[in-house]
C-alpha cells in the first residue's frame, strides 16, 4: 500500500508525515524568528566592527573571531550532530534510559577539550595573523562557548527547539549588539570590543545547562519501547568523522579571513569580511530550519522510512529557498548600497557580494546534502566532501589572494562551496535515493527569480535608482501575495 502525508511510518510509533511536516515547519519558523535577531545582530556587530574600528583594528576583530570560531569547532569534537542523532534515534525506538549515559559521554570530553585548546589559544597567540592580544581575550570564553553549544545541541535532540532560539538566536546577539554599541559610544578600543563581544557567551551557557537539565528531567527515563542501540563507543565511531568534518566545515567559513589578513593584509581582510557578512544571514536561515528537521530526520531514517525522509528533506529545501533567494538577488542588485552602509574603505567589494550571492543560490537549491548524509549514517562520506571543498579552497586560495587580494579568497571560497553541495548532492541521489528537487522547491525558485530577478532585467535600460527600488517593491508585494496564495504547497508539499 502505497503511504500517504497522514500515514505515520510503518510499524513505527512515529507522528503522520503530515504531523511531521507540521512540527517541523512550526520549529523551523520558531528559528527563523530568531535567525531574524541574530542575523540582524551579526549585521549590526559589523557594522559597528567597520565604524568604531579604523580598518586594520576591524580586521585584526575579524581575524581574532575566525580564530575563536575555529577554537569552538574543534572543542566541540563534533558531538553536536550526534547529541542530536541518538536521542532522536531513542525517542525513534521508545527508549530513553541511557540519555543520561550519551550525555555524559559528549559533554566531559567537551569541557575538557575546551578549557585544553583555549590554554593553547592563549600561549600561542603571537604566531597566529592580527593582534595576539585580541586572541587572548577571546580564548578566555572559548570553553562557554563550546559547552553552551553542545548543551543546546542536547535539548534540540529531544525536539525543544525554545532554548536554542531564545538563548542562540535572541539573547546571545542581542546582548552583543548592545555591549558592542556601547564600546562604540565610549570610544574604547578593539580589546575591549572583543572582551564585550564574548561576554554573553557566559550567560548562555548557564542557561542551557538549566534547559538541559529541566527537559530530561521532565522525560520518562524507563525502557519502554525497543532497547537502544546505544553504546559510547558506537557514539564515538558516529561522532569521529563529524569531529573533523566540523573542523574543515568552520574552516571554509574563517580560515580564509586569515588568509587574507597574512598574505594581503588586515585593511582587505576587513573588506572581505565585511562584504561576504550578508552570507550569514542565508546560513542562519539554512541552519534555523535545519536544526528543526535534524532530529525528526533521523528519526525516520532509522525506521527506514526512506519516503518520509524524502519527504521532509525536499520541504525543507523548499522552506530555505523560500526564505533565502530574495536575500540573494537582492544583495546581487543593491551590492554597492549594501557596501555604502559600512563606508568608503568597502566600496571594492561589489564584485565579491555578487559572486557569493550566485554561488549561495545554487547552495541553497541543494538543501542540506551534508546533514542527510550524517543522519543516514554515512558520516565517513561527508568528511570526504568538506575536506576535498577545503582542500579547493586553499589551493585557489594560496594561488589568487597574493595576487588579487579579497577577490581572490571570494574565488577561493565559491568554488569550495559548489564542491561542498554539488559533490554530495550526487551522493545522496545515487547512494540514498533521496533528492531535494520537489514541487515546492522548484515552485519557489520559480517564484523568486520571476519576482526579483525578472523585475530588475525589465528596467536594466531605465538608469536611476528610484526606478529599481520601486521594481523591488512591486516585486516584493507580488512575492507576498504568491507564498500566501500557494503557502499549502510550500508548507505541505504535494498532496
Amino acid at each position: 500500500m502505497t503511504a500517504t502525508l497522514d500515514t505515520p511510518a510503518a510499524g513505527t510509533g512515529l507522528e503522520s508525515r503530515s504531523g511531521m511536516l507540521r512540527g517541523a515547519a512550526r520549529g523551523g519558523l520558531a528559528n527563523l524568528a530568531g535567525t531574524v535577531c541574530t542575523g540582524a545582530a551579526g549585521l549590526g556587530v559589523t557594522w559597528l566592527a567597520a565604524r568604531a574600528l579604523d580598518p586594520r583594528g576591524a580586521g585584526a576583530f575579524f581575524a581574532a573571531t575566525a580564530v575563536f570560531g575555529l577554537g569552538v569547532t574543534v572543542a566541540k569534537l563534533g558531538v553536536q550532530t550526534s547529541l542530536v542523532y541518538w536521542p532522536a534515534r531513542m525517542r525513534a525506538t521508545g527508549d530513553l534510559s541511557r540519555l543520561g549515559e550519551c550525555l555524559r559521554a559528549a559533554l566531559a570530553p567537551v569541557a575538557v577539550a575546551a578549557l585544553v585548546i583555549a590554554g593553547g589559544l592563549w600561549f600561542a597567540a603571537d604566531l597566529l595573523p592580527g593582534r595576539p592580544d585580541l586572541v587572548r581575550t577571546l580564548a578566555v570564553f572559548l570553553p562557554a562557548a563550546a559547552v553552551s553549544d553542545a548543551l543546546l545541541a542536547a535539548t534540540r535532540g529531544l525536539r525543544a527547539m525554545r532554548p536554542t532560539v531564545l538563548l542562540d538566536r535572541v539573547m546571545r546577539p542581542a546582548a552583543q549588539l548592545v555591549l558592542l554599541a556601547l564600546v562604540w559610544v565610549a570610544g574604547w578600543g578593539p580589546d575591549v570590543f572583543a572582551a564585550l563581544w564574548a561576554l554573553p557567551y557566559l550567560p548562555a551557557a548557564l542557561f542551557a545547562g538549566v534547559a538541559l537539565t529541566r527537559l530530561r528531567t521532565s522525560l520518562t527515563a524507563g525502557a519502554d519501547g525497543e532497547p537502544s542501540d546505544f553504546t559510547p563507543r558506537r557514539f564515538w565511531a558516529f561522532t569521529a568523522p563529524r569531529a573533523v568534518a566540523s573542523l574543515a566545515q568552520m574552516a571554509l567559513q574563517r580560515v580564509d579571513v586569515l588568509l587574507v589578513a597574512a598574505l594581503a593584509g588586515l585593511a582587505p581582510a576587513a573588506m572581505y569580511a565585511v562584504a561576504g557578512r550578508f552570507v550569514i544571514l542565508g546560513q542562519f536561515v539554512n541552519q534555523g530550519v535545519t536544526q528543526s528537521v535534524q532530529p525528526r530526520l533521523a528519526e525516520r531514517l532509522a525506521v527506514r522510512d526512506t519516503a518520509g525522509a524524502n519527504l521532509l528533506y525536499r520541504q525543507a529545501t523548499a522552506w530555505v529557498v523560500t526564505a533565502c533567494w530574495p536575500l540573494y538577488l537582492l544583495m546581487f542588485t543593491y551590492a554597492p548600497q549594501y557596501l555604502d552602509l559600512f563606508g568608503e574603505h568597502y566600496e571594492g567589494g561589489v564584485p565579491i557580494v555578487r559572486l557569493l550571492s550566485a554561488t549561495m543560490m545554487v547552495a541553497t537549491a541543494c538543501g542540506m546534502v551534508d546533514v542527510v548524509l550524517a543522519m543516514a549514517g554515512r558520516t565517513w562520506w561527508n568528511l570526504a566532501n568538506v575536506g576535498l571543498a577545503l582542500l579547493t579552497m586553499l589551493v585557489l586560495d594560496a594561488v589568487l589572494i597574493p595576487r588579487h587580494g579579497a577577490a581572490g579568497a571570494a574565488v577561493g571560497l565559491c568554488a569550495a562551496v559548489l564542491v561542498n553541495n554539488l559533490v554530495p548532492l550526487v551522493q545522496v541521489v545515487r547512494g540514498l535515493g533521496l533528492h531535494p528537487f520537489g514541487r515546492a522547491t522548484l515552485l519557489a525558485g520559480g517564484l523568486a527569480a520571476s519576482c526579483f530577478a525578472v523585475p530588475q532585467l525589465a528596467v536594466l535600460p531605465v538608469d536611476g535608482l528610484f526606478v529599481q527600488f520601486a521594481a523591488t517593491g512591486a516585486g516584493a508585494v507580488a512575492y507576498c501575495c504568491a507564498v500566501v496564495r500557494l503557502r499549502q504547497v510550500l508548507l505541505q508539499g504535494e498532496r
